[in-house]
Order: structure tokens, then C-alpha cells, then sequence
């Protein structure tokens, strides 16, 4: 015993190097606040593709339909929500830069939410949808909680999470986002209220 003492005394900070790492690499909520952290410098800013350069025939794509299910069991469709800008985002609560994102989805929800143009369809796929409802109701987040009603298609969702699309009110991808962002920025917002002028 005496010798660890010794050693630790020595070795202090590779002793604390190794309890950092230890708890970022088994917490879950340790890894979405130091992701949460590097979001926050601005590296992870989202944006739309600027429309001047081409990007992928993704954007050319007819409207795509897209169904989610909410808890009380009413089904929303995509295709019956033209004329609205349309915020998706897949999510789980297992997965780290999720819930690094989910307080800047909060942010941006509470800003728009009693906008009439404007969906928020933040998609759930746990295994077990309870644990994501248990998570949002632990972190008081009051985003809506949707389960995916079918198919999700491709165009929108190839299995990263998380990933996030918004539709413009012809229902067009107009921005497509694989991972952690920030969408509690003021950039965001003007390009959301750019759609929504439209």
C-alpha cells in the first residue's frame, strides 16, 4: 500500500489522466459534455449548403414520403405537411453525440415551436423506445417524441446517428447533417428563417 502511495505521489497525473479517460470512455453523459464542449467552439457549426454549388441529386429528389408515430399513436406523414419547413432528427439515447446535441435541438425547439410554419419531427430508434422517452423526461427536454411509422428512407436516414434533414415546404432535402452539430446558432436560425420566408 505504501508503494502505491509512493507512486501515486509521483505519478499524479497520469493517476488522474487515467480516471478522466476511464470516465469518458464508460459515462455516457461524460462523452455528451465534452462533445457538448467541442460543439460550443463553433467548429461543429451547421449550415446549408450554400445554393449556388451543385451538390448531390439528393435536393432534385421528388417529395418523399415519411411516416412517424406519436405516443398516442397518431401517425404524421411528411406528404401531408407541405407548405411547412420540416426539422428531422434522428436520434438515440444510448449514443453519445446525441445527447451532446439534444440541448441545442432544445434551444432551437423553444425558439420555433409555436411557429405554425415550422415541424419538429426529432425520431426516436432505440430498440426500446421507453428508454428514449425515459431520457428526455430525466434531462426535461420537451421536444416532440416520435417513433419511426415504416421505412425510413434512405435519402434521410443511412444508419449514422445522428443525422438531421430539413425539408423546405415543397418537402426538398434543403440540408442533410450526419453526426454532432450545433443548432442553437444564430447562422442556424437565419438559414430556418430564410425557409420560412419562402
Amino acid at each position: 500500500m505504501e508503494n502505491f502511495k509512493i507512486w501515486i505521489r509521483k505519478n499524479w497525473s497520469t493517476a488522474l489522466m487515467v480516471v478522466l479517460f476511464a470516465v469518458l470512455l464508460f459515462n455516457t453523459d461524460a462523452k455528451a459534455w465534452l462533445m457538448r464542449q467541442i460543439a460550443s467552439t463553433g467548429i461543429l457549426n451547421s449550415q446549408f449548403p450554400d445554393p449556388k454549388v451543385e451538390t448531390s441529386d439528393v435536393n432534385k429528389s421528388e417529395t418523399i414520403n415519411f411516416r412517424v408515430r406519436k405516443q398516442d399513436g397518431l401517425v404524421i406523414n411528411t406528404a401531408d405537411l407541405k407548405g411547412k419547413v420540416i426539422f428531422i432528427n434522428f436520434w438515440a439515447s444510448w449514443c453519445p453525440p446525441c445527447r451532446a446535441e439534444f440541448p441545442s435541438i432544445q434551444t432551437f425547439y423553444e425558439k420555433y415551436k409555436t411557429n405554425p410554419d415550422i415541424v419538429f419531427l426529432t425520431v426516436n430508434l432505440d430498440d426500446n423506445p421507453e428508454l428514449g422517452k425515459v431520457y428526455l423526461e430525466d434531462k426535461g427536454f420537451t421536444v416532440p417524441f416520435l417513433i419511426p411509422d415504416g421505412e425510413i428512407p434512405t435519402p434521410y436516414f443511412s444508419g449514422s446517428l445522428p443525422t438531421t434533414v430539413v425539408l423546405d415546404k415543397n418537402g426538398q432535402i434543403q440540408f442533410h447533417h450526419q453526426g454532432l452539430a450545433d443548432y442553437s446558432k444564430e447562422s442556424f436560425y437565419e438559414q430556418i428563417d430564410e425557409l420560412l420566408k419562402k
